[in-house]
């Protein structure tokens, strides 16, 4: 066995990438990406600089992690900025710039009117007529603030 990683050589690490990233490929979810890249670094480094088996090791394992770091400090900050402007399971707040067709007359205040396949309690400054069209422009607990569309 030690005959053989002595003999390991840039090629063997190239390959070794090569076969880690088109495993990849087959939906690992990004967990054989990094070694893939790692090995890769490996065979790139020992086209420059002789190195022993054992070191080779060390530095792919070195690779991986710091790869891998990268990665997760990347996405862990790409995943904060996405949760702070997300409006997934904020059904109010994905309401705002709807328009809504007024079925029913009705005066300046509180009312009810019909978006998608809910009835919403609205708060509107103006009458609104029958036919015409309000837009929501903010959201108050579970109460939509309406104005009249241009």
């Amino acid at each position: 066995m030690i005959d053989l990683l002595e003999q390991m050589n840039f090629w063997h690490w190239i390959a070794l990438g090569l076969v880690l990233l088109l495993l990849e490929l087959l939906g690992t979810a990004g967990y054989l990406l990094w070694l893939g890249i790692s090995a890769v670094l490996v065979g790139v480094l020992l086209i420059m600089l002789p190195v022993s088996w054992p070191l080779q090791w060390v530095c792919f394992a070195v690779f991986a992690l710091f790869t891998t770091w990268l990665w997760w400090r990347y996405q862990h900050k790409k995943d904060k900025t996405d949760a702070s402007v997300s409006k997934l399971n904020q059904r109010g707040a994905q309401m705002v710039g709807q328009i809504i067709t007024v079925e029913k007359a009705m005066n300046a205040g509180n009312g009810r009117l019909q978006l998608g396949d809910t009835t919403w309690s609205i708060k509107t400054d103006v009458d609104l007529v029958e036919g015409q069209k309000v837009v929501v422009v903010d959201v108050e607990g579970i109460t939509l603030i309406v104005k009249p569309s241009l």
